[in-house]
């Protein structure tokens, strides 16, 4: 790293934004959100990283070589603007979150009255034949900052929510309102006064503003008001006045309480200590063949400490490795990684040396993620005799490696000798 430090956060401001760390190439490591920009990317330069923060990160700051942010005008869009820059350059250091939540989405529906919720990442690609987006907003990194964030966002602009059923809907001749229209959080939808038209346009500005332009919507909420001034329409254009002035001075101080530690603990992979047993995930490779023929791969799953077979995938081999192993574990690690609806895991675990460790490690980086790997090496008789990686993270789950390991070897043994045997 050869940044001037002291030069950089002169440049840095202390106002709200988003921060990307970048290295040699240019190419960005990692893009993190901050009330204070200045004071967050200082944090990350401090000395004993290690001891306060986490070896992962440790790892990530001898890779920067420079440093770059984008001021905004709030905490709230600071936020907003993480998640598109994420799903921009997906950033090798930026994870997924743990304990089967993985990142959140705001999603809104296509039909006559939009629906407005959140989805995580897991349930989205579950249900996608099921669902009909007409906006999809993220990937957010933190669940817990973007239901806060949809709180203010919904005072600005009411919407309808899943619990909200429309005025046409319901059989009674006097529609039952929805607890949110009583608190204006529901544009009242449920008691049939906004019509379609209104609540579209509506659901046009929230998307603006989720697009990240504020400026654009402003102005297009100005034309609005001066249009409902000329038609004498008071109240209306009162209304759009007043969402003006709460986009012009967004309340977002219930964000700011957790909006840096939210951003370290979740945003990054936290170190291995930290990581709860109940959430670890960690998929084992193997490679099976007969003399380089019927050149198959497979990964095995252990999460939580117990094996996931529902997770489990097999790989025919396409491009004739012959017995060359590493080669073949390097096409199913390309092949796995580029599943973005596929949960990634905390831990890679091959079978190998120093050697295999090396090219399973290249070809996750080359793939666009930083995530650990352990090689485990056999004895004559097939059993664990030694292991390569992190001492760390061998000694707090040798079991779980061991039980990944052995399971990948099974599950591709299994699928070789089923594929041979077709092929009799």
């Amino acid at each position: 790293m050869k940044m001037n430090l002291k030069t950089q956060f002169i440049k840095i401001p202390k106002s709200p934004g988003v921060y990307f760390f970048k290295n040699r190439k240019g190419e960005v490591l990692y893009i993190g959100k901050a009330v204070s920009l200045r004071d967050r990317v200082r944090s990350y330069f401090g000395p004993d990283l290690e001891k306060t923060r986490s070896s992962w990160i440790a790892r990530m700051r001898e890779e920067i070589d420079d440093v770059d942010f984008e001021k905004t005008d709030s905490t709230l869009e600071a936020l907003l603007l993480e998640a598109r820059l994420i799903k921009k350059h997906k950033p090798p250091f930026n994870s997924r979150e743990k304990d089967d939540k993985s990142f959140s989405y705001v999603l809104i529906t296509k039909e006559e009255l939009p629906v407005v919720g959140l989805i995580r990442e897991r349930e989205l690609y579950k249900n996608k034949d099921k669902i009909k987006p007409l906006h999809i907003f993220g990937p957010f990194p933190q669940g817990g900052l973007l239901k806060e964030a949809l709180k203010i966002i919904r005072k600005i602009f009411p919407f309808r929510d899943e619990k909200c059923m429309p005025a046409y809907l319901q059989k009674s001749r006097t529609p039952k309102p929805c607890f949110n229209w009583q608190i204006e959080l529901c544009p009242g939808t449920c008691v049939g006064e906004i019509s379609a038209r209104e609540y579209g346009k509506l659901i046009g500005h929230l998307s603006l503003f989720f697009q990240g332009k504020k400026g654009q919507l402003i102005r297009k909420l100005e034309k609005e008001r001066d249009i409902y001034s000329k038609k004498q329409e008071f109240e209306k254009a009162g209304e759009t006045q007043r969402r003006i002035k709460a986009l012009e001075h967004i309340r977002d101080i219930s964000l700011l309480k957790d909006f840096d530690f939210e951003d370290s603990r979740s945003n990054l992979r936290r170190e291995e200590k930290e990581a709860p047993k109940t959430s670890y995930r960690i998929e084992g490779y193997d490679i099976a063949h007969t003399s380089g023929a019927f050149v198959v791969g497979a990964f095995s799953v252990v999460e939580g400490g117990k094996l996931k077979k529902s997770d489990y995938r097999k790989f025919k081999i396409k491009e004739k490795p012959g017995i060359d192993d590493t080669k073949a574990l390097k096409e199913v690690i390309r092949r796995r990684m580029s599943h973005e609806d596929w949960e990634l895991p905390n831990l890679v675990v091959v079978d190998g040396g120093v050697a295999q460790k090396n090219a399973v490690t290249l070809a996750l980086r080359e793939a666009g993620r930083s995530i650990q790997v352990v090689a485990v090496t056999k004895d004559k008789n097939h059993r664990p005799h030694r292991y390569h990686g992190d001492k760390k993270i061998i000694d707090l789950y040798k079991k779980e490696i061991v039980s990944a390991n052995m399971e990948a070897h099974r599950f591709a043994l299994f699928y070789h000798r089923s594929l041979r045997e077709k092929m009799r």
